[in-house]
């Protein structure tokens, strides 16, 4: 085995090549129009090269779309992880919208250019963490009476998380805003779920109100897909 500069093997390096040359040339020409020739020869190294570290394309594809989507949702939501979330979904939202600019192959999944592997976007590791995350951050918050107890905390984590990719889907593929009436009736709609009776400002009036003031600089990355981008 050979060891590179901080400890990092050759064959390690030469992985993560090919997950970054595979990140790059999936979301610039699709699944079907990609070999994985195109990759290695992008990553530096020959076809035959690449097999030891990935199962054929379809496992470089998994593997890619897997890594790409896991840095856009740590980059955006780690502090959900780290249990350091304040409640704002809608600067949750307008994290991963900004932050699909530089992760371009969960752009093209999430806009729906890549129909057949949409639902793997759906169920990577990465969404489990937040899953896990959101469900122990709504447990605290019910023992200090944040949150009304009388729901299920990972249910409602799972729920919660759905609709958040759900409004990002609608944003890439319709061009919905982020800062609309859609935003803030979903946004509604996780104050009524999770705040206890007289729990404060109405949730229509804060959603609405925070949904139309914190994400204006995300509308730019929501603009519609063109389907004529697929392959």
């Amino acid at each position: 085995m050979t060891v590179t500069k901080g400890g990092v093997t050759k064959g390690e390096r030469t992985r993560q090549a090919l997950l970054d040359a595979a990140v790059r040339r999936f979301a610039a020409d699709g699944y079907r129009a990609t070999s994985l020739a195109d990759i290695a020869r992008d990553a530096g190294i020959t076809p035959a090269a690449a097999y030891p570290y990935f199962d054929g394309k379809d496992g470089l594809f998994t593997a890619a779309v897997d890594a790409d989507a896991a840095g856009l949702i740590d980059e955006a939501v780690f502090h959900v992880v780290d249990d350091r979330f304040d409640g704002d979904w809608v600067e949750l939202i307008a994290k991963l919208l900004a932050g699909l600019e530089h992760h371009p192959l969960a752009r093209r999944i999430l806009a729906g250019l890549e129909p057949e592997h949409t639902e793997r976007l759906l169920n990577i590791p990465a969404l489990a963490d937040l899953r896990v995350g959101i469900a122990s951050l709504i447990r605290s918050q019910q023992g200090s009476g944040m949150v009304r107890t009388d729901i299920d905390p990972d249910l409602i984590s799972a729920g919660l998380v759905t609709s958040v990719m759900a409004l990002l889907i609608a944003a890439l593929q319709t061009g919905v805003s982020p800062e609309g009436e859609a935003t803030a009736g979903v946004l509604a709609l996780f104050e009524a779920a999770l705040k206890p009776p007289g729990g404060g400002q109405s949730a229509q009036q804060s959603a609405t109100t925070t949904a139309r003031s914190r994400s204006s600089h995300a509308t730019r990355g929501a603009k519609p897909a063109s389907r004529s981008q697929a392959s």
